[in-house]
């Protein structure tokens, strides 16, 4: 397999677990039902914008961008590590393209809520990871052309 049809596959699946992931928690807002119907939507939308987002940026360059410097940023604590980091980094970039047109403050919400399900092992409550998030979501934004959300970025 090469490596750009590689990074698509990263991509969509990343997406459409991160969507389904977000669409559950925002659904369930609505019930067991709720949920169930965010789930699949989210998953549906999150692989066709993880399958976009990757064929803009390599995932696999953008999460060694972060990993290089990481240590660097306003938000980091020196009692944390890469381990903690990586998967607010992640879903940063993963929920980018389930958001897409919309302002990150505008959303911050919804992504708060995600975040408890979608940070895998990371010790990050949302007020830690949430520099990491924004950084990485603000990071995919700027590689796609265009202005989508208008904030100049």
């Amino acid at each position: 397999m090469s490596d750009i049809k590689k990074d698509h596959s990263i991509g969509e699946g990343a997406g459409a677990v991160t969507g389904a992931v977000t669409g559950a928690a925002v659904g369930s807002a609505a019930g067991p039902v709720g949920t169930v119907v965010g789930a699949l939507a989210g998953g549906v939308l999150g692989a066709k914008a993880g399958g976009g987002i990757a064929e803009a940026i390599n995932p696999t360059e953008y999460n060694d961008h972060w990993k290089n410097s990481y240590q660097s940023t306003s938000y980091y604590n020196n009692s944390r590590d890469w381990s903690d980091y990586e998967p607010a980094y992640k879903y940063g970039y993963d929920t980018y393209g389930q958001y897409r047109g919309q302002k990150f403050d505008d959303v911050e919400s919804d992504l708060e809520r995600g975040w408890e399900s979608g940070k895998a092992n990371s010790r990050l409550a949302w007020g830690e990871a949430k520099g990491a998030v924004k950084d990485g979501w603000h990071y995919v934004e700027r590689a796609i052309p265009g202005d989508a959300d208008r904030d100049g970025r």
